[in-house]
């Protein structure tokens, strides 16, 4: 393969840039441009070891700066690594690129340096795709997730259920070949537990994309209730600044205003929708009905509820409309005389909090509340996870034949059918893992990655 090159760090003024070269010729190429100070020669150095010196193209000086050498296969390509760290300003950084690839290098393509890895062994396929979870996480859960997986957790867990089934298929194939040689019965149960039990550990696995979504890209909140509950004040709470108009005259939100937040570790987008209530304002109308379509589209709702007020019509017609979703109840107002009937909230929701959305403590109250009804309290963020599209789709086909495989096998149905069946959860698996995968589907993993990684 060529050696390559690429700015590893952002393309952005900073401290320093660092230009990283990968490939069998990386430390011939650095030699052509980077010059020790003293004795030393780039070649002669080893692996994990740097010198400061002069950057160069041709005869001219560019810059000084230090260069770390890593040795074939200690490196994180697997590959002969150099890499230069300059100072940083954008176009001493371009300049010394050019001067890599004058000397002989091709510029790296997207994620080429973590896709060479992947290809010398370095790292599985979901290994590699959770180094693009850490770079673009935007919270302490999902980096800490996401770590984990780098470290192998998914891996691990799908090359657990790959060996089960392995085993199947390994005892059908000689009870297939070899029926006179084999010295005990077929005991059929034992295969039906060991499928079983795959099946349940991909059911759990499966079940944790969902939680994994959230993390990536923020929980999708709709803010609803009937005017003047206060949904604008809580929205402002949240985002910490004021996106929404607050008065005292109803119906002053017409649309939908978003805004994405952080609340803690949980990343929210977070709607605030317009009250809910008969009108006959035609623009209000609109951003009723837009508020019941978003609804529908939320992860996560928060009913807000004024304490300070009787339940009304059009509060009954929300109770109604979010039967069945993942709400939570928000009673608001608290600082005031109550006089809601918190009876009917408990009988529709199962359960309510209390907050006054005016007062910063009420941040608290509602974070926790978020963390209970999402799911994410229970994420065990070293278990390993499903992160992507492209992994649940192995593993809902994989899932799917193993649950045809336990069926047959249960019905009596011969036991070559139930090995092939064994085998076609198998390729899914190895797919996933990136045992067995073709060039195509690595290709579209590393498109999200950014050049120099």
């Amino acid at each position: 393969m060529e050696t390559i090159a690429a700015i590893a760090t952002p393309h952005a003024e900073g401290g320093i840039s660092v230009i990283r070269i990968s490939g069998d010729r990386a430390i011939e190429i650095a030699e052509k441009v980077f010059s020790p100070i003293g004795d030393k020669k780039v070649a002669e150095m080893k692996g994990y070891t740097a010198a400061y010196g002069e950057i160069r193209d041709g005869e001219k000086r560019l810059d000084d700066g230090v260069l770390l050498v890593y040795r074939a296969p200690h490196s994180y390509t697997g590959e002969n690594v150099a890499e230069i760290s300059c100072h940083g300003g954008l176009y001493i950084t371009k300049r010394i690129l050019s001067a890599c690839i004058s000397a002989g290098a091709a510029p790296a393509q997207a994620g080429e340096f973590t896709k060479r890895a992947l290809l010398n062994g370095k790292l599985s396929l979901t290994q590699a795709e959770a180094v693009a979870d850490i770079i673009s996480a935007q919270n302490e859960q999902f980096l800490l997730c996401s770590k984990a997986q780098r470290e192998g957790s998914l891996y691990r867990r799908i090359s657990a259920v790959s060996e089960k089934l392995l085993s199947i298929v390994t005892l059908i194939q000689a009870w297939i070949d070899y029926p006179d040689e084999m010295e005990d019965d077929f005991d059929g149960k034992l295969e039906e537990q060991k499928l079983r039990g795959a099946k349940e550990e991909l059911d759990s696995l499966i079940g944790s994309f969902g939680v994994g979504q959230l993390m990536r890209e923020g929980i999708p909140c709709a803010i609803v209730g009937r005017p003047n509950v206060g949904k604008s004040t809580l929205m402002n709470l949240l985002s910490g600044e004021e996106r929404s108009i607050v008065t005292d005259i109803e119906g002053t939100t017409r649309d939908i205003v978003e805004e994405t937040v952080m609340l803690g570790d949980v990343m929210l987008r977070l709607a605030d929708c317009a009250g809910i209530r008969e009108t006959e304002d035609i623009v209000e109308g609109i951003g009723v009905e837009r508020m019941l379509k978003k609804v529908d589209l939320s992860a996560l709702i928060f009913a807000v509820f004024d304490g300070s007020r009787e339940l009304s019509s059009d509060d009954m017609r929300l109770i109604e409309k979010l039967r069945d979703k993942n709400v939570i109840c928000i009673i608001n107002k608290s600082d005031l005389p109550q006089k809601i009937d918190k009876t009917k909230l408990y009988d529709a929701f199962g359960e309510y909090i209390e907050i006054s959305a005016k007062s910063p403590e009420a941040i608290e109250t509602v974070t926790a509340e978020i963390k209970k009804k999402s799911g994410l309290y229970k994420l065990d963020t070293g278990a390993g996870f499903i992160a992507n599209e492209r992994q649940r789709k192995c593993a809902v086909e994989a899932r799917d034949f193993i649950e045809e495989a336990y069926n047959a096998l249960c019905s009596g149905v011969t036991l070559d059918a139930v090995g092939i069946m064994c085998e076609n959860a198998l390729d899914r698996l190895y797919e996933l893992n990136g045992e067995n995968v073709s060039e195509a589907v690595i290709d579209s993993v590393f498109k999200r990655f950014c050049v120099g990684k």
